[in-house]
């Protein structure tokens, strides 16, 4: 039994100490946000956060997360209880595209902004070198982390509070 803290909850999981962390968040605790992307941690799919620093989980034994802190994109910010002001500026800078490298490279600005909250391209450049974007939304990804960075608030569009509006509106 490995006992771990994922997003503030306890949780404890019967599986090998050598079962990749990444499979444990999504097969046993139903946290499908981090992705698998080529399982040899070239690819920044499956970041998430260890004790506030970024890591992959496609090749971290679970055992090696059992006593630490581990945020996966769930747990950033949600639409329940706000979304992360990165977050916020990928919806707004139309980063996403397939959206499948997105919570990697959201959590590895995340912990870019949390050491430097102002970097430079090339800082950006540095932290974000290990997350693939196949989309190839690279710049816009920077922007992202350069609006976020500037203190800019950021609102996204919201289609179904657009909608609202027009129906008591129109």
């Amino acid at each position: 039994m490995i006992k771990l803290t994922v997003n503030g909850q306890e949780h404890t999981v019967d599986v090998a100490a050598d079962t990749p962390l990444l499979w444990v968040l999504r097969e046993n605790l139903g946290l499908t946000g981090t992705k698998f992307g080529c399982g040899i941690a070239q690819c920044g799919a499956c970041t998430v956060h260890m004790n506030g620093s970024p890591l992959r989980a496609c090749v971290t034994p679970v055992a090696a997360a059992a006593g630490a802190s581990i945020t996966t994109i769930e747990g950033i910010g949600n639409q329940q209880d706000g979304l992360h002001p990165v977050q916020e500026a990928w919806i707004a800078g139309q980063v996403p595209q397939c959206g499948y490298c997105q919570s990697g490279q959201i959590m590895s600005a995340v912990a870019l902004l949390n050491k430097n909250p102002n970097p430079s391209d090339d800082e950006i450049n540095s932290a974000m070198a290990g997350n693939i974007c196949r989309c190839g939304m690279y710049s816009r990804i920077r922007e992202a982390i350069k609006t976020v960075a500037s203190g800019a608030v950021v609102r996204h569009f919201d289609p179904r509070a657009e909608a609202a509006k027009e129906v008591t509106h129109g």
